[in-house]
């Protein structure tokens, strides 16, 4: 989004502990049309200044906590970076996501993935580093949300309520393609599976292909089982999507999986975002899957 100021007006920073919904809260920002960076070297901050971009949200880290523990947060190099962005006129603010030890371990143990501060060691314990490292930017912090009992629908609906402008506030629908080999996403609301659908993979000439492409999509979209799927989903869309915004859901996502996500997935969902937007509700589409083959 440009500034007609010629400059950044608004700055949203999100830091956190690994595993408290940094990721989900890069998402749901760049949703809503902001300028999202991830992990901008300190130096470059000041720069932000001169940027001919209106709203820039920057996803940050525990290398961006180095301070003076004798100082305080403020004498940290972010804290005096924000000061000089906001001397510049640019609004800041800023937001730290923290959970239970509890719930990142879980969390941790349920991705296989392991802490970046404790490669060889138990995840506790480099939740412990990171927690110490990371507490001068917890207290720069204008809001501290804690994610420990709220799964990612609700982080994402409280970012919305924070940052989303009025014209922003509808329902923000996102499509994703996935493939069921490579693992389902866990955070859709609905899932379908068009696994029934004829499969491209089985013409030699079409297996390179993906969904994006025009053979492929005419063997999937042009099939009598595709025609009848669209038009239900569209009637069940239809149907549920004021029922939706009556209850002032903020944010649905729709998945959509094929064996491997390159194919079938990915036609329909591409066709069903041609649908809801034909509706009025022109969707965010993201092909989870399109890059695996």
């Amino acid at each position: 989004m440009r500034s007609s100021a010629g400059r950044v007006r608004e700055l949203i920073v999100i830091a956190g502990l690994s595993g408290a919904g940094r990721t989900t809260a890069s998402n749901v920002l760049d949703d809503l049309g902001w300028w999202v960076i991830d992990n901008l070297p300190l130096p470059m901050l000041s720069g932000l200044a001169a940027v001919d971009i209106d709203r820039v949200a920057l996803v940050i880290g525990r290398d961006a906590a180095e301070a003076d523990p004798g100082e305080g947060p403020a004498a940290s190099p972010l804290g005096e970076a924000l000061d000089a962005l906001r001397g510049a006129g640019v609004h800041v603010r800023t937001v730290f996501l923290e959970a239970s030890d509890e719930v990142l371990i879980r969390r941790y143990e349920g991705t296989r993935r392991r802490h970046p501060l404790a490669e060889h060691e138990a995840v506790a314990i480099g939740i412990e580093r990171e927690r110490a490292v990371l507490a001068p930017l917890k207290e720069l912090a204008d809001k501290v949300i804690d994610t420990t009992d709220r799964n990612v629908h609700e982080l994402r609906d409280e970012l919305l309520s924070l940052f989303a402008a009025p014209g922003d506030r509808g329902l923000v629908i996102t499509i994703e393609s996935f493939g069921f080999k490579h693992g389902a996403p866990n955070d859709v609301d609905l899932l379908f599976d068009v696994r029934f659908l004829p499969n491209p993979h089985w013409d030699a000439a079409l297996r390179p292909l993906t969904g994006l492409d025009g053979p492929v999509r005419s063997y999937v979209l042009d099939s009598d089982p595709a025609r009848t799927f669209l038009a239900k989903l569209d009637d069940l869309l239809t149907f549920l999507l004021p029922g939706y915004e009556a209850e002032g859901k903020s944010y649905l996502s729709i998945g959509i999986g094929c064996t491997g996500g390159q194919h079938r997935s990915v036609a329909i969902a591409e066709a069903l975002a041609r649908l809801l937007t034909d509706h009025g509700h022109p969707p965010i589409v993201r092909h989870l899957h399109l890059e695996r083959r």
